[in-house]
């Protein structure tokens, strides 16, 4: 179907003050992911917009997390493919912070926690369906919708039902934030690993029998030069050790230590050989026992044929919008980072803005709606084969 994108930008641009009031009142529902019950007031704003856009709408239980919601056509047409909205609505911010840091709207921009990362992306989600609702567009492949709630904590609950969606889906647009002042679209992000370190020495007196001890802290020491010595910034491996605990008094020989390692990784192969180096680390001194648990548990979303051929679509997209549309790798991961493993999937289509957890937290206004046409527009991209 050919689309008018001077048609999409119009009537976006149109509805840009409900869509402030949206966002406003998404982020004016503190829903920190660490508080079940403070997710349900953000879902239900989703669930009546979604609804009225004739939606059935389904919220999945949570074990440990606030739930999630699912959300197709209530008529849709059989064997169509489905393309895939994925979101969260969980964010970092405690309960509290709207009091020193509420949503307020400045000079074309709109601050408050979670309006860019991503509530600001939600709304993208609403108001690109309704467009298509409103102007009688039927894309090629049946929209679904997919919003989380453990995201932030690394979507312990939720992951299976990524994976499971992302598996019958021709494509996924994830509206997290994008990157920069130019908005840049996130076609790359690292994989994440976690490990933990546990070293086991033996204690004794370090004044009278420092010789008769073996310093689990000595060997802490061989083992984060180890670690450290993987970091490879041409390749994208980034090993940081940033906690590290041990011993009990000055004067003991240290009979334990431990530390806590974060590992970023490009390519799935580096995050294979990062991880088989680390869980084959071997004791420096003799005496010691080194015990090593984690892995590599977010795989990197890579810049593969099938993504590069949706990033193409998105160009496309932003040329008939008149947008300058960059692209760039980042080290943090998201629900794309699983649903790129399945399917060709865009990431970064959310606000241009600035601040992810942090005070300055804002995005800028204009930006954002046409980001919303955007990914309008790409919702009506042709499926490829």
């Amino acid at each position: 179907m050919e689309v008018d994108a001077g048609a999409v930008l119009a009537h976006v641009r149109g509805m840009r003050d409900r869509m402030v009031d949206f966002v406003t009142r998404l982020a004016s529902a503190e829903s920190p992911s660490d508080d079940p019950a403070s997710q349900a007031p953000v879902q239900e704003i989703i669930r009546e917009a979604l609804s009225a856009l004739e939606y059935a709408v389904k919220r999945v239980g949570g074990g440990v997390s606030g739930g999630h919601l699912y959300a197709r056509p209530a008529k849709r047409s059989r064997g169509r493919p489905a393309q895939l909205l994925v979101g969260h609505c969980d964010t970092v911010w405690p309960h509290g912070t709207l009091a020193g840091m509420p949503v307020k709207l400045e000079d074309g921009r709109l601050h408050g926690p979670g309006v860019f990362d991503m509530k600001g992306g939600l709304a993208q989600m609403v108001f690109a369906l309704r467009t298509l609702s409103d102007l009688e567009l039927a894309p090629p492949a049946t929209p679904v919708v997919f919003v989380n709630s453990d995201e932030e904590v690394g979507s312990p609950d939720s992951h299976r039902f990524v994976r499971l969606l992302a598996r019958h889906a021709c494509r996924a647009y994830v509206p997290e934030p994008s990157y920069g002042p130019q908005g840049k679209l996130k076609t790359a992000r690292k994989g994440v690993g976690r490990f933990e370190i546990e070293i086991r020495g033996k204690a004794s007196h370090a004044g009278l029998a420092p010789e008769a001890g073996v310093s689990a802290i000595h060997e802490l020491g061989h083992v984060i030069q180890a670690l450290h010595g993987l970091t490879d910034p041409e390749r994208g491996i980034t090993v940081n050790v940033g906690v590290v605990e041990g011993g009990t008094r000055p004067n003991v020989v240290a009979a334990h230590a431990r530390a806590q390692v974060d590992v970023r990784v490009a390519t799935a192969a580096d995050g294979r050989w990062v991880e088989e180096a680390i869980l084959g680390l071997t004791p420096h001194t003799a005496g010691v026992r080194i015990q090593v648990t984690g892995g590599v548990q977010t795989p990197p979303l890579e810049r593969t044929p099938r993504n590069r051929r949706l990033w193409g679509h998105a160009q496309v997209a932003a040329d008939a919008l008149g947008i300058e549309l960059e692209e760039t790798l980042v080290g943090g991961g998201s629900d794309g980072n699983t649903t790129s493993l399945f399917t060709a999937t865009l990431d970064g289509l959310g606000p241009v803005g600035d601040g992810a957890h942090a005070a300055h937290e804002h995005l800028v206004v204009d930006a954002w709606v046409d980001r919303c046409a955007l990914l309008a527009l790409l919702l009506m991209a042709p499926v490829d084969a």
